[in-house]
């Protein structure tokens, strides 16, 4: 729509280009705004109870059985994980990056996930791939194993 919108006058071979920058800025502001409002959630298992339902949400994990907030000291702990997670995230490449929140965080497929980046399937295993192992190493040098 923002192609046909603001470029419709364009030439028809300046499209292409056009329509991969638009799709690259339109995943990135996502992803901008999605940092803010996720501040509290993450498709991490560590943060997932070991009988996982179907239906859980990380936001429950906040509040104790009887309704109460949970224990300030497991907020802190929670909140400065995600912290230096996300840290560990803006020290990939950026291709690693978008192709890692792709797939996980966003839970695309490889074939949707390629397309959205403008690549191959292959390239897109690769960058997860990379971006993976990238993460390990980085969060073990913290002293963090999420296996």
């Amino acid at each position: 729509m923002k192609l046909a919108g603001n470029y419709g006058d364009r030439p028809a071979d300046e499209f292409p280009m056009l329509f991969q920058r638009i799709l690259q800025n339109t995943i990135r502001d996502h992803y901008r705004r999605q940092k803010v409002r996720s501040l509290w959630t993450t498709l991490f298992s560590s943060f997932t109870p070991q009988n996982e339902e179907e239906d859980f949400d990380p936001l429950d994990t906040l509040q104790n059985k009887d309704g109460r907030s949970a224990e300030p000291e497991d907020a802190l702990q929670q909140t400065q994980l995600l912290r230096i997670i996300e840290e560990a995230l803006m020290q990939l490449a950026p291709r690693q990056r978008e192709a890692f929140l792709l797939r996980y965080w966003e839970e695309l497929d490889t074939a949707e996930t390629a397309t959205a980046m403008g690549c191959s399937e292959g390239s897109v295993k690769t960058h997860c791939s990379r971006a993976t192992h990238a993460l390990s190493a980085i969060l073990k040098k913290r002293g963090i194993d999420l296996a």
